[in-house]
């Protein structure tokens, strides 16, 4: 298993950037995922409406999510 160290420095190494650069991507790429987590989390409890989630996230996340929810609600159905 890699260490998050080792990460960086290859990505430095491959991409050809500062690692200042790689670090403020890094960080930008998972405060989007942090917050597509929080906003469809809000959608499938109903707290926005799907047109507010999509306009948060786009269209092909929120489908993801719905598919993602139906499935694990057949799953306990069937349990």
């Amino acid at each position: 298993m890699k260490s998050t160290a080792s990460y960086l420095e290859l990505l430095t190494r491959e991409t050809h950037k500062p690692e200042a650069e790689v670090l403020t991507m890094a960080f930008q790429s998972g405060l989007r995922q942090l917050w597509r987590e929080y906003t469809l989390g809000r959608y499938l409890r109903r707290q926005i409406s799907r047109e507010k989630a999509i306009e948060s996230v786009g269209f092909d996340w929120v489908e993801l999510a719905e598919r993602q929810h139906a499935a694990m609600m057949e799953d306990i159905a069937w349990a």
